[in-house]
């Protein structure tokens, strides 16, 4: 899907992966086959929900992970860490740990947001 340009920015579109960006998609797919939306209006408000995640999560969200584990597998692509990491140990602001088998880990830099491959 490609996301119409606003003041020539374009945002990572990791989060449409996540619960909330799924149940987004699915119901704007739905809206938009039972021609309850355009297909213009569609597009931008998935840009705005990249938009909006984007920005939220390097403005608003200040709580500091930590973690280590077994590194099972990781790539560089297009600017783009992907790491996953067995029996994987995380811990938020000092706190209680928590303890995970299998974790996939996407890292992109916030300074190529702007310019994020669509």
């Amino acid at each position: 899907m490609s996301n119409p340009p606003t003041a020539n920015k374009r945002y990572y579109e990791l989060y449409r992966k996540s619960t909330v960006g799924e149940a987004l998609t699915d119901t704007l797919e739905e809206l938009l086959l039972s021609q309850y939306i355009s297909k213009n209006l569609h597009d931008k408000v998935l840009h705005q929900f990249d938009k909006s995640m984007n920005e939220a999560l390097s403005t608003i969200v200040k709580s500091k992970y930590s973690f280590k584990g077994d590194l099972h597998t990781y790539r560089f692509c297009d600017n783009v860490w992907t790491f996953i990491i067995d029996d994987a140990k995380f811990t938020v602001d000092s706190g209680e740990p928590i303890t995970v088998d299998r974790v996939k880990l996407v890292a992109c830099d916030a300074n190529l947001s702007e310019t994020a491959p669509r």
